[in-house]
């Protein structure tokens, strides 16, 4: 008679990864059908890729905080099909539909009082919300297919950079949830203007975006007070999300400056990243390796597209550092990408 074999180990299972689907009209049906029924779902908007959740279900939102181990302190933008809706969930002023008049659907988001509907997991239990009307044709019809308003978050572990393709949303979340929406890379590349019309008398801008702080004020006819500079503690309930001194930030350590000289990168070494915002006129024995442009020509439209995407890229390739060049001014798309720079930057 034989010895008996000892057993033989099993295989570790393989990972299980999310499914990425193509925007068609059957696609849109199934992944609408997952919302309503409380799942997740990571889709494109024109800014960066959100996660999102039936907005009016408090535990189908909780999956958003426990999948991207996001603290309940930082709140969640609701995203709406028609301006219609946006009654439905805030208390509406008149600086509010101006601005939704203006520049809905788009990259704009409105603090205001919130209604009931909004549960307090939304609203980092604070008693205002966070709304915008997006503009990217795949996320509106998924929001109308659903039948609910959207909370929907960067679709990316938290604090990490925000994710512009579907594929940066499978690399950081592809473990943790079962559907992505690929609708292409996201055409504006950093996350909404956010504005304060709690008090319609005090319009404050939050984070800046591709709506400037001028075309606020344009608009609403009156000041529109600066962002406050001070630092968010962490722990506390925020206004708005994208406010943390922190955030946006590679694991590769980011440092920024006004201007890059040629003694400066040479004095790094290969080891250092350097990335302009235009083609550099800096020639270098290391040029075919750690130098790297945002746009051909410095373009800020194009510079704010690609940003976070060269961001991921660089982190992962081994740098010991990444030099970015800072946008020269302070307004417009410039406060925005510099803003996105300063919290990746933060220690």
């Amino acid at each position: 008679m034989s010895a008996c074999r000892p057993a033989q180990p099993s295989p570790a299972p393989r990972p299980r990864r999310a499914r990425t689907y193509a925007g068609t009209a059957r696609n849109l049906g199934t992944l609408a059908r997952v919302l309503r029924r409380g799942g997740l779902v990571a889709a494109p908007t024109e800014t960066v890729y959100g996660l999102a959740a039936n907005a009016l279900d408090p535990a189908a939102c909780e999956k958003i905080f426990v999948a991207k181990a996001r603290p309940q302190t930082d709140p969640l933008i609701v995203h709406i099909d028609a301006l219609a809706d946006l009654a439905r969930l805030a208390h509406v002023n008149a600086p509010a539909l101006l601005l939704a008049q203006k520049f809905w659907p788009g990259p704009l988001t409105l603090v205001l009082p919130k209604t009931d509907l909004v549960p307090a997991i939304v609203s980092a239990g604070l008693p205002s919300v966070a709304v915008r009307q997006p503009s990217h044709p795949l996320f509106r019809r998924l929001i109308r297919l659903a039948g609910v308003p959207l909370a929907a978050p960067s679709a990316n572990p938290f604090g990490y950079v925000s994710p512009t393709t579907a594929a940066h949303v499978q690399a950081g979340l592809g473990d943790k949830i079962s559907h992505i929406l690929d609708g292409g890379p996201c055409a504006v590349g950093l996350e909404s203007t956010i504005v304060d019309l709690r008090d319609p008398a005090r319009p404050r801008l939050l984070r800046p975006g591709a709506i400037s702080r001028a075309q606020l004020e344009e608009t609403l006819g009156q000041p529109v007070l600066a962002p406050r500079r001070r630092r968010q503690p962490a722990a506390a309930a925020q206004i708005a999300p994208g406010l943390l001194t922190r955030h946006y930030s590679p694991h590769t350590p980011v440092q920024l400056h006004p201007c890059f000289t040629p003694a400066a990168i040479a004095r790094s070494g290969p080891t250092h990243a350097w990335v302009f915002l235009a083609k550099p006129t800096i020639r270098s024995r290391t040029a075919a390796t750690n130098l790297f442009w945002l746009d051909s020509r410095g373009d800020l439209g194009r510079v704010a597209h690609r940003l976070f995407a060269v961001l991921r890229q660089l982190d992962h390739a081994g740098f010991a550092r990444i030099h970015v060049e800072l946008a020269p001014g302070h307004a417009g798309l410039a406060d925005a990408i510099n803003d996105r720079l300063r919290r990746a930057a933060a220690r």
